[in-house]
């Protein structure tokens, strides 16, 4: 199939559930291929590796979104991630991304190692006393959500019993950075978006009352004691994203990986057997399945990636699943091996926008596998999983299991 033929099958429900041979027939044209007129799709992994870290390639920021979609303001949704770091350039990304970083330091991180052990073996003791006589589990429901979830709510300093709120409303709302949205969803979202800014906009009020030592706390004073250095919309539209993002992708890995490892029985008995190969294990995992698919760029002038010309204002669509499974970079990519050298995946992104929780969603991972191995040794597959219909975020929407 042609390159704009394949993309059109991407957004198709059949390609949102299983993306990779479309992927493959994109290859076929090249790392770098135009696909519509000022519109490029990258499935190589060099040219997708370089191209996000290239500086004149920028993310879809206010004045862009108006020549494409004058409206976009009337969408709480759209609105809301606009403000974030996540649809910002520098300099305004780099000033925002600056205030939140210090909770992401590789300090901090190591710090959370014990918190997330411990809601992890909670979850882990959950599973086994609701599946103890052969009733099949949801892990989805059971530990993928609630596990990363709680660690970005403790960061966030976001109550325990408010947790299980979030799941629609987020899944909601991450249906705007989908390639094609319809009506439904989009209203959906943008109630979601409503509903995520109300809270947060409360609990802005509540640290101000009474601060704590978490992430709120630190953006509300950073707003309320320079607002050039946080607006009143950033602050709110960056709680939102930060809950949201650090719970969706990782839920996404572990769903991800589990089906890998249930699927292939020798690579869960080898990770039961040496817990410290985990890191490869979960890097591997990125790799084979990545929980976020694909990411996009505006040139913001004209250059060329490779033999590839890239016009002014062209659009790319860099596709971090098709890069990791790219046969010039990796031998067999089809293959799940986490005894890979040089494993490399573009699942986090890269250059400046490169995933700010990447390290935390690691450790859990890293944390999590090996605990449910060892803990529920009999765990298995209890039925067909079940995909989301979404592509940029790709995960299961339910994933039963015996846990044996």
């Amino acid at each position: 199939m042609d390159p704009a033929e394949a993309v059109g099958q991407l957004i198709s429900p059949e390609g949102r559930v299983d993306p990779y041979p479309i992927y493959a027939a994109l290859r076929e044209h090249g790392p770098v291929v135009t696909a519509g007129e000022d519109f490029l799709v990258v499935t190589g992994h060099a040219a997708a590796d370089d191209l996000l870290r290239d500086p004149r390639l920028v993310v879809l920021d206010d004045a862009l979104r108006d020549q494409m979609w004058p409206e976009w303001r009337e969408s709480p949704a759209v609105l809301s991630i606009s403000r974030s770091m996540l649809r910002s350039n520098p300099p305004d990304h780099t000033r925002m991304r600056r205030l939140a970083a210090g909770t992401f330091t590789p300090r901090r991180i190591a710090g959370m190692r014990g918190v997330v052990a411990a809601l992890a073996g909670e979850l882990v003791r959950g599973m086994a006393d609701r599946g103890r006589d052969g009733t099949p589990v949801d892990f989805m429901a059971e530990f993928a959500y609630p596990l990363p979830v709680g660690v970005i709510c403790a960061l966030l300093g976001v109550p325990a019993a408010d947790r299980p709120w979030f799941r629609q409303r987020a899944a909601d709302l991450t249906a705007v950075l989908e390639l094609d949205v319809s009506p439904q969803d989009r209203a959906a979202a943008d109630k979601g978006a409503t509903d995520l800014l109300d809270y947060f906009a409360e609990l802005v009020r509540a640290r101000r009352r009474n601060p704590a030592d978490d992430l709120t706390t630190a953006l509300v004073q950073a707003h309320d004691g320079d607002g050039d250095r946080l607006s009143s919309a950033e602050l709110l539209a960056n709680l939102v994203v930060l809950l949201v993002a650090g719970f969706e992708t990782t839920t996404n890995l572990f769903g991800n990986g589990l089906a890998v490892l249930l699927r292939e029985p020798e690579h869960a008995a080898a990770l039961r057997a040496d817990p410290d190969r985990a890191p490869r294990y979960v890097t591997e995992m990125l790799r084979y399945d990545s929980p976020v698919q694909l990411t996009s760029r505006v040139a913001s002038t004209a250059l060329s990636c490779g033999s590839t010309p890239v016009p002014a204002g062209a659009g790319l669509l860099v596709l971090l699943g098709a890069a990791n499974r790219d046969p010039a970079r990796f031998t067999h990519p089809e293959r799940f091996d986490p005894d890979r050298e040089h494993n490399h995946p573009l699942s986090f992104g890269g250059g400046p926008h490169y995933c700010l929780g990447a390290a935390l969603a690691r450790l859990e991972a890293e944390v999590a596998f090996p605990l449910l191995l060892r803990e529920l040794p009999g765990l298995d597959l209890a039925g067909e999983p079940v995909r989301r219909t979404r592509l940029t975020l790709r995960g299961y929407a339910a994933l039963p299991v015996r846990v044996g």
